[in-house]
């Protein structure tokens, strides 16, 4: 007994001394708990809305602060014509336009019903649908205050008459596959050559550790690309998800995401020392934030602040934001120039890191 006693102090001892066993025994549980817990809602807050009031009237301004009062909306601007509507769901400054018709509260006060419309950007049709929902509750508890006929809310959905989802989950599978595919294979490859000693062959070989970083994503771009188009292919002839955009622009965006993806596999694969390392943190370190915090599947308006911070770093998400705009919504690179350079700026950063790491490596 005491010699049992004795092995297992001496295991506990052998976990204790051990940060990363004890980061994944204590540390994981409590970040999985607080990012799944936060991130998966159904609930909208403080959705970003538009207000086209033809009327401008008292009841116009009332029901519009009632919709904010809510806690469901904001209001983030106000439109003086149709023509803003569709440039302000482009640009992602609205998810809703309410347009209120000429001679709302006239109408509204001698016949006791006003027509309302409500224009949603279905591109995320779960979010339109919902947003959709609150608009029409309050509405209608405005409706019964009142003891009107009502107020006849018109709903229109721009991109995705049909709601289907497909047209959310294509950006998304896309970004999935892309990244973890991408990172886990560069991260993969270097490890191999760790593990079989032919790093040390490329590192005191001529080329530079740029070169050998190049030398080793090159091949996976071709692949990632032909991979990029079978997604679209399969997007659009079998789930009918429509490219509305510029396809060149498409497949340049898909490229540049690939080298991200690509870049931060090669990094990943300069701190792991074996390839079951390397796969372990790329699915994980990677799935995860791709699923959760991309917006993905749940709006990261929903999620708390600092949440809201993190998913700044995460690369899926601004690629999911230029695929969505290019795809479902027809727009050109004006509209996503910022998600554009955000994804260059992550390239610099991951390949810098990689080569400064390279370069560590080289003086030991």
């Amino acid at each position: 007994m005491n010699r049992f006693i004795a092995f297992v102090k001496k295991e506990f001892l052998h976990i204790f001394r051990d940060y990363r066993t004890m980061m994944i025994l204590f540390i994981m549980p409590i970040a999985q708990i607080l990012i799944f817990g936060f991130a998966i809602t159904t609930e909208i807050q403080n959705a970003s809305i538009a207000i086209l009031d033809k009327s401008k009237d008292e009841v116009t301004r009332e029901l519009t602060q009632k919709l904010l009062a809510s806690g469901y909306f904001s209001a983030d601007q106000y439109l003086s014509s149709e023509s803003e509507i569709e440039s302000a769901f482009k640009q992602g400054r609205a998810k809703m336009v309410i347009v209120y018709e000429s001679n709302f509260g006239n109408n509204y006060e001698k016949i006791g019903a006003s027509n309302i419309q409500l224009i949603c950007d279905a591109s995320d049709p779960n979010t339109a649908r919902i947003l959709s929902q609150y608009a029409e509750g309050i509405f209608a508890s405005y409706n019964r205050t009142n003891q009107a006929i009502g107020i006849i809310p018109e709903v229109r959905m721009f991109y995705n008459e049909n709601l289907d989802g497909f047209y959310m989950s294509i950006p998304g599978i896309m970004a999935m596959i892309l990244m973890l595919v991408s990172a886990m294979m560069t991260s993969i490859s270097i490890t191999r050559e760790k593990e079989f000693g032919s790093m040390e062959v490329l590192l005191i070989s001529p080329l530079r550790p740029l070169q050998i970083i190049l030398g080793k994503v090159t091949p996976y771009i071709l692949m990632a690309v032909i991979n990029t188009i079978s997604i679209l292919a399969l997007g659009y002839w079998v789930f009918g998800v429509p490219v509305k955009g510029s396809l060149a622009l498409l497949l340049f965006e898909c490229i540049l995401f690939t080298i991200l993806a690509l870049s931060l596999g090669i990094l990943i694969s300069t701190v792991a020392k074996n390839q079951m390392v390397a796969m372990f943190v790329s699915m994980f370190a990677l799935m995860l934030p791709v699923i959760l915090l991309s917006g993905f599947i749940f709006p990261i308006d929903n999620m708390p602040v600092i949440l809201q911070w993190i998913s700044n770093i995460i690369p899926p998400k601004w690629f999911i934001i230029i695929v969505k705009t290019i795809m479902l919504k027809g727009g050109g690179l004006e509209y996503i120039w910022k998600e554009t350079l955000i994804l260059i700026a992550f390239i610099v950063v991951f390949v810098g890191l990689s080569v400064k790491k390279f370069n560590i490596r080289l003086q030991d």
